[in-house]
């Protein structure tokens, strides 16, 4: 299925923009499987099933580490489809309270050569409620997690306030909510990932959860951090008792890159998988292994996804991976895991976790 791909889909696909091709891959999945009964025929075709795999964090259970990052299923329509295909968790979102359209088209790039992205989408969505909504009607078949983020008419501010309606909705469907500051796309955001601006924000948003029965809170930082502003996150997520850290967004840089190309936004993909490993890496090292770290960037292989592992990650998520490799890429990365786990004698992820 993966040579078909490449070979057929791909180049028809790529042959679209790619914000219309990510359009139509959406409706696919979500036509193409919608009954679950297609879902069952899914999931026996792509997902990877070995319990080795398996793994608990924050009090929930993954059928396996890898898990759709958010910015794909932006409105949570393709949950378990995802799930059939493969992927141990799906983080929907980023949304944001009150629907926005988005940055001006087009928004969204290819950088074949260097199997990466760009993209300044602008955190473009359907609102929570609309979102919330959905996700009400259906049963996930997998971890699920709601990736939430600041309006973009919404100064800094006033962000806690917007912050908290969405996490009070989102808290209603959500196994887990991640915090997301570290967008490049709407303008000032990654202000709010400032040692001050962070723990006021993260410090009302855990008030009140723990008001309320507590679910899994995260925050997901950027690559283009220095050590010390990762080590004064990882302060406040010990102090604020946050379940998790994802590491990372999209990077700013432009390092290295075959790809002439001069737009701006959120680079992912293969470039970005070095900056990921290394912020991980300093996660690891200041938490001591004790936080939670879900890594993202530039997973396209069992072995990228074991690399974070072994950098400190518990979970991995992946999107661009997924747009060049196609459907059958989650059971290639999860079988490709199994693997590498097994030739080096780790019974499990958690027994690598930090090996590097």
């Amino acid at each position: 299925m993966s040579k078909i791909y490449e070979k057929l889909i791909r180049p028809a696909l790529f042959n679209l923009a790619p914000e219309t091709a990510h359009e139509f891959g959406i409706e696919s999945l979500k036509i193409g499987l919608a009954s679950k009964r297609a879902q069952k025929a899914a999931a026996k075709r792509f997902a990877f099933s070995d319990r080795r795999l398996e793994i608990e964090r924050f009090g929930l259970k993954f059928k396996n580490p890898l898990g759709m990052a958010a910015g794909f299923d932006k409105n949570g329509i393709v949950v378990n489809q995802l799930a059939a295909v493969g992927f141990g968790f799906v983080e929907v979102g980023t949304v944001t309270f009150n629907p926005q359209k988005g940055n001006e088209k087009p928004r969204l790039f290819r950088l074949p050569g260097d199997k990466a992205l760009i993209n300044r989408l602008g955190f473009n969505n359907q609102g929570t409620p609309k979102v919330v909504e959905r996700l009400r009607k259906i049963k996930p078949e997998c971890v699920l997690g709601l990736n939430i983020g600041r309006n973009k008419d919404v100064p800094n501010e006033e962000a806690i306030e917007n912050y908290l309606k969405s996490f009070d909705l989102a808290r209603e469907v959500a196994d887990y909510i991640a915090v997301n500051v570290s967008s490049p796309n709407t303008p000032n955001l990654r202000e709010l990932q400032k040692a001050e601006n962070l723990e006021e924000l993260l410090g009302e948003l855990q008030k009140r959860n723990r008001e309320l029965s507590p679910k899994p809170l995260l925050v997901k930082i950027a690559p283009d951090l220095s050590e010390a502003e990762i080590e004064a996150i990882v302060d406040i997520a010990f102090r604020l008792n946050l379940s998790g850290i994802i590491a990372t967004n999209t990077t700013i840089g432009r390092e290295n890159l075959k790809t002439k190309i001069n737009e701006t936004g959120g680079l992912s993909g293969e470039p970005v998988r070095e900056k990921s490993n290394a912020v991980i890496k300093k996660i690891y090292k200041y938490s001591k292994g004790k936080l939670p770290v879900i890594g993202v960037g530039g997973v396209f292989s069992g072995r990228d996804a074991f690399e974070k592992i072994a950098c400190g990650a518990s979970l991995v998520q992946a999107y661009t991976g997924f747009i060049y490799q196609g459907i059958a890429f989650a059971h290639d990365v999860n079988s490709g895991l199994a693997r590498i786990l097994k030739e080096k004698g780790f019974a499990n992820p958690d027994e690598a976790v930090g090996s590097a």
